[in-house]
């Protein structure tokens, strides 16, 4: 029940394009519920089982989620559960991100006159989806927006090739991969991209971008 409040907290304090929108949160005969904007399409999982996408279509699609992405981080929230599952393509191109039931949000309101509530992890915990995680993530290392970035890095990598960026037969795998692996750069074609993966990827979050911002500066440059 926890994550679910925070969840509508947390996207309903975005109002941008590229977020599932949330118009109400309330309570029915004691079960809680939610009130969204209504979807037609597919999960980018789903996309996904059928092949990787073009590279224009990529950068389309990477675009919109680092701009839902810059939004998010904007109002201090960090998804921490990017991953395929997690965005919804509609059926007119757009890309919505899903889920902010594991988000940590450092401040968020609902209005002026209420208090700021803090929500969040103890340090030491591991929450996520595995193959998509960040390193600090992956050690229970306290994370910020840039632990977003490596998990966005993940999904553009796999968008661009059909395959995971980091593999394994369990979690403990997974784990040491993202620790200590880098995926095969020799899979994306183009060398702009490959750079901007690779960005995304670095083990150490002061390597990485330092803003899903300047991750679409990076993109447009390539369009251009």
């Amino acid at each position: 029940l926890r994550r679910f409040q925070l969840e509508a907290r947390s996207a309903g304090a975005l109002n941008h394009p590229n977020i599932l929108a949330i118009y109400d949160i309330g309570t029915h005969d004691e079960c809680p519920y939610l009130v969204t904007e209504l979807l037609t399409g597919e999960s980018l999982r789903d996309r996904l089982s059928r092949g990787r996408l073009s590279t224009g279509r990529a950068i389309d699609y990477a675009r919109q989620v680092a701009g839902g992405l810059a939004a998010a981080h904007a109002k201090g929230i960090v998804h921490r559960d990017i991953k395929p599952d997690n965005l919804f393509i509609t059926k007119d191109g757009y890309v919505k991100i899903l889920d902010f039931g594991l988000a940590k949000a450092a401040a968020v309101a609902s209005s002026a006159d209420e208090p700021t509530r803090s929500f969040g992890s103890s340090v030491g915990s591991v929450l996520g989806t595995a193959a998509y995680m960040s390193p600090e993530q992956a050690c229970g290392q306290p994370v910020d927006q840039r632990s977003d970035l490596f998990s966005f890095g993940c999904v553009l990598y796999e968008m661009l090739t059909g395959a995971r960026a980091f593999q394994g037969n369990s979690t403990v795998d997974l784990f040491t991969a993202i620790l200590t692996k880098d995926p095969d750069p020799s899979a994306i074609e183009e060398p702009a991209l490959r750079r901007i993966v690779a960005h995304c990827l670095e083990k150490s979050p002061e390597q990485r971008f330092q803003s899903a911002r300047d991750i679409i500066f990076a993109l447009d440059a390539i369009t251009q």
